[in-house]
């Protein structure tokens, strides 16, 4: 048993990555396209945007029009230049997604690795395994996937600007420079560079004299982001039509509403950057702040709690948790929209996207100081809190966790013999049914909308939509839109508010007041009339409509039942209505008259 013991001590670790990464592949390379993957703020939004550029040619295109939300211009969509968009463009869509969402995991952990490599260099021997057990739950997080390299770079950026400080040397601006292919500026880029121009300020106060190799990796990595994200760049800067964001409402707090925000922030995981950090490694930081706190009183040296790691990231972590609650602040808010009018609508508050990082740093911190203590029971502790971590990732239940709803639902299949209510990959997008439809009607590009069957569905398979998800098109096609939907928008309140005082989800909705656009086999609609200005959707250009939903009374708004459609591998029954004439209709490849601000 000792000889035993003795081994796993030495290969724990990679006991620890081979199972958590070969379970989840086993998962997803066994049930493929029937994986249960998030559709909020994922499935609907980013995959199918990537359809949209890929069916319609828009990926390297210039002065396009692509045809979604009744035509956008080509560059309201993510670029080309980076690292995830390359997978789709290379790509099959599901598999772009699963590399994408492996390639995460590897990231995060080898720059995790890396970055303590160059932290501790003659040492790094003795932390290896921690490290690597770390990293592998900092890679493992469930994060926003179309922003897991975003997350998962973090490590590495950090490595490229500390050699940059330390020994400057072309390759590693060169290195800083393309960086920006990991990242996203409106996400990261933004507090990278107000990162970095503190820390230029701070270390040139320290050394007492200016930090000119960090001054200029600012500007280097400024110039990455403006290249290789020209076309959000040219849209901030360049652009004159008024978009959504003018129009846009957040919530106006109080001081102490803020406060408990902030709060809320550093106790429990913020959506798309969730950090499981609550069961285990907030914890495990305190007790250990407690521990050494009592540790160092009795020798009489608390002056020493001042270079603690753990202290300096928990206080950078409650800045980030502070910024996050400001930004519902009312008054705070327009003062940073008054000093910087190009970023009026920009949400300033994601600096928490850097607590995940944050969160493991501080963790492994811990794990060193067991470490340290030279004693076999402290390491094995060591060793079992972080195999406890990676544990809680996997298994808690958040939006993006990918993998534990893959298992759970695949497992209720096979245990109860039944169907689930929420939808795979392969059900929510049906392109077999989809494709029967399009084939049927001799589809030619023709706009339509969905009616409880999400737009992204429609864009997914090649489909011009009128409707449609993006936090940024021109506020005139916001108000062209919210006639097309005045009926059901006058009658409920919510759908007032809701797509009122935000309006980045263009739908149809129902003027029963129930939400038809969740990704579940069953969903019922208590009101069969269809509450829309079928006149405006015929001065828009459209031409079908393709709802979940038997439809009454609408033959009296000009539409007429084509057919119903199904399909055994959807569990979408299709019916597919169609209005106008030709001369109203409008094709994809004609493009949309809202992109430049106007009808």
């Amino acid at each position: 048993m000792k000889r035993f013991l003795e081994r796993l001590d030495r290969v724990w670790y990679w006991i620890l990555i081979a199972g958590c990464v070969g379970a989840q592949a086993v998962v997803f390379l066994t049930f493929r396209e029937e994986s249960y993957l998030t559709v909020q703020d994922n499935l609907d939004l980013f995959v199918a945007h990537f359809q949209v550029l890929r069916h319609w040619g828009g990926w390297f295109a210039r002065d396009a029009v692509m045809p979604m939300l009744g035509g956008i211009d080509r560059n309201s969509l993510s670029s080309e230049w980076n690292l995830y968009s390359m997978l789709f463009i290379l790509l099959p869509p599901f598999w772009a997604y699963l590399t994408g969402y492996f390639l995460k995991i590897f990231l995060g952990m080898g720059s995790f690795v890396l970055l303590g490599k160059e932290l501790y260099r003659e040492r790094f021997g003795d932390y290896r395994a921690i490290l690597w057990a770390t990293g592998l739950c900092y890679g493992l997080l469930p994060l926003f996937p179309a922003y897991g390299l975003c997350f998962a770079s973090i490590p590495l950026v950090i490595l490229i600007l500390r050699r940059i400080y330390l020994r400057g040397g072309k390759r590693w601006y060169i290195a800083l420079f393309f960086y920006p292919l990991l990242s996203y500026f409106s996400y990261f880029g933004f507090f990278l560079l107000a990162y970095l121009a503190c820390a230029v300020l701070i270390l040139s106060i320290r050394d007492r004299r200016f930090c000119g190799r960090l001054a200029g990796a600012l500007f280097v990595l400024a110039a990455g982001y403006v290249c290789f994200e020209n076309r959000l760049f040219s849209q901030m800067l360049f652009s004159d039509v008024v978009t959504i964001r003018s129009t846009m409402t957040e919530v106006d707090l109080s001081f102490f509403e803020m406060l408990r925000q902030a709060k809320e922030a550093f106790l429990t995981p913020v959506f798309h950057a969730a950090s499981d950090h609550l069961p285990l490694v907030l914890p495990v930081c305190l007790i250990f702040l407690v521990w050494r706190t009592i540790e160092l009183g009795r020798r009489r040296e608390l002056r020493k709690m001042a270079k603690e790691g753990v202290v300096w990231i928990l206080l950078f972590l409650l800045f980030n948790c502070l910024v996050y609650g400001m930004y519902f602040w009312g008054a705070f808010r327009r003062l940073f929209e008054a000093l910087l009018p190009p970023l009026k609508g920009f949400q300033f508050n994601r600096t928490v996207f850097f607590n995940p990082f944050l969160w493991y740093a501080a963790f492994f911190l811990v794990l060193k100081y067991l470490y340290e203590k030279k004693k076999l029971l402290a390491r094995r502790l060591a060793n079992l809190l972080a195999c406890a971590a990676a544990a809680v990732i996997l298994l808690t239940p958040a939006v993006y966790n990918e993998f534990y709803w893959t298992c759970y639902h695949q497992a209720y299949r096979s245990v109860y013999q039944t169907q689930v209510n929420l939808l795979n990959w392969k059900e929510y997008y049906s392109t077999d049914l989809m494709e029967k439809v399009l084939e049927d009607i001799g589809y030619e590009g023709e706009y339509a909308a969905g009616y409880g069957l999400n737009p992204a569905v429609l864009e997914y398979n090649g489909v011009a939509t009128l409707d449609g998800y993006l936090g940024l098109y021109p506020q005139a096609y916001k108000e062209a839109f919210t006639e097309l939907i005045r009926p059901a928008y006058d009658r409920v309140e919510e759908w007032r508010v809701y797509y009122g005082e935000w309006g980045a989800r263009a739908y149809l909705y129902a003027g029963s007041g129930e939400n038809i656009y969740n990704p579940y086999r069953n969903q019922t609609l208590s009101d069969s009339r269809l509450y829309l200005n079928a006149d405006q959707f015929r001065r828009m250009g459209g031409r079908y409509l393709f709802s979940r939903y038997e439809l009454s009374g609408v033959e009296d708004m000009g539409f007429t039942l084509h057919q119903v459609y199904t399909d055994p591998s959807s569990p979408y029954t299709i019916y597919l209505y169609e209005t106008g004439d030709a001369a109203s209709w409008r094709r994809g490849q004609s493009g949309g008259p809202y992109t430049q601000g106007g009808i």
